[in-house]
């Protein structure tokens, strides 16, 4: 990394120095000076949908760890992170609900780590009313990438699911993808609609099969999947569920019908034991980041700071390492403020300054900006499922969808070097 991304301060020279350095066994954070942060409370909030159709809070946990970390280690300049989760259960009212108890009641500077299918669709218009940034890390849909207070590490279901389409069209031939996705208005025909559109500018076909994700009938759906007339079948579903798809698929016979590739939420160093041996060599995934057994200063601190301040059971997934990335963003970016001067106020000007921020996890520079929309990561990489992992079969390629366009004019004015 280079310095002048984060000012020039001896306290940020040193977190640069050591982020930057050869990983070792013990994890860096912060000031890394060895001293618990007493001082008054900073209030970050997330908000996740870890109860519900599926867990969605690797994201949180893994920004939970990266700030106690911190704590541990002089944390902002003396003061705390005092980091306030909350499980929004997949229900828009409970979301609703709880983002008002972050950012109203407990008065957060900003949230770190939301990962969610639903809050950000209720909540974008509440953070620009409030001047709260939220720095999200598991976005699934169209309102956090196209909202002025949302700005996320991952890329989301659409680049994601392109992303694998383009892959599929130049590597396996695919003429024909049927994108199987939920029914959240969003989540679903935002994302499998910009993979037919994709094929459609191919001169190639695209359908999609939703799902509800509170009544899926997986067996149904892949019948009306057989019925698209698809040649490639893209999962684009929560681990979970698509682990269900997958099953019914399976016990149909007819596996070998098709080519199989998926969004990223299928890499996950417990999915391939999950899925089992009958998917190895044959589902290939896209990653947002880069890979879980990266050997980069990020890849290897992120596993440590797991190790050191997480637990055995948090996930290392993509969501994972884009909450630990949002915390060490969101923590780069308030090293450089006042910690006397600390409110929501500063720190979203803080947020909004971040420029070129760069991790050996993403395969671009991480920015905000002052626009109305943001999605700084969109380019991405493919794996195949082997036995026991994954193996690299595409290095880091943009996305070639005009949804982009907006978001690249934006890093065009800024100056991002993409």
């Amino acid at each position: 990394m280079k310095s002048h991304l984060w000012g020039g301060s001896a306290a940020i020279a040193v977190l640069l120095l050591l982020s930057a350095g050869s990983a070792a066994a013990a994890p860096s954070c912060g000031l890394n000076n060895g001293r618990a942060a007493t001082g008054e409370p900073i209030k970050v909030g997330a908000i996740v949908g870890r109860t519900g159709p599926d867990d969605f809070s690797s994201a949180s946990r893994a920004a939970k760890a990266y700030f106690d970390c911190v704590n541990a280690n002089g944390g902002i300049h003396g003061r705390p992170i005092e980091y306030l989760v909350e499980d929004d259960q997949w229900n828009p009212e409970v979301a609703a609900q709880v983002a008002t108890k972050l950012v109203k009641d407990e008065d957060v500077v900003a949230l770190v780590g939301n990962a969610s299918f639903v809050e950000m669709g209720v909540n974008a218009k509440l953070y620009e009313e409030e001047g709260v940034m939220a720095m999200a890390s598991g976005c699934a849909v169209a309102e956090c990438f196209e909202s002025k207070n949302i700005v996320s590490t991952n890329e989301g279901p659409l680049p994601s699911s392109v992303g694998a389409a383009q892959w599929a069209v130049a590597n396996l031939g695919s003429t024909n993808v049927v994108c199987i996705g939920l029914t959240i208005p969003s989540v679903g025909p935002y994302s499998c609609g910009w993979v037919e559109k994709y094929m459609q500018s191919k001169n190639l076909a695209g359908t999609s099969v939703l799902l509800d994700p509170s009544a899926a009938d997986m067996n149904s759906a892949f019948l009306e999947a057989v019925a698209s007339g698809a040649d490639t079948v893209l999962v684009n579903l929560p681990a979970g569920m698509a682990a269900a798809f997958l099953k019914a698929a399976l016990e149909s016979g007819q596996r070998d019908s098709y080519k199989w590739i998926s969004s990223t939420p299928l890499y996950d160093r417990d999915v391939p034991a999950m899925l089992g041996t009958d998917w190895s060599g044959v589902m290939y995934v896209n990653i947002e980041l880069t890979p879980i057994d990266g050997k980069g200063p990020d890849a290897s601190n992120w596993r440590a700071v797991l190790d050191a301040f997480g637990t055995a059971d948090d996930p290392r997934d993509t969501f994972s390492q884009a909450g630990y990335l949002s915390a060490r963003f969101f923590v780069a970016a308030i090293l450089q403020q006042d910690p006397a001067k600390l409110d929501r106020a500063t720190v979203t000007e803080a947020i909004r300054n971040i420029k070129n921020y760069t991790s050996d996890l993403l395969c671009g520079p991480y920015y905000v900006g002052p626009g109305d929309r943001h999605m700084p990561n969109h380019a991405n990489m493919m794996v195949q499922m082997i036995e026991g992992g994954y193996k690299i079969v595409g290095e880091c390629m943009d996305v070639d969808s005009a949804y982009l366009d907006p978001y690249r004019a934006n890093e065009k004015a800024l100056g991002i070097v993409n």
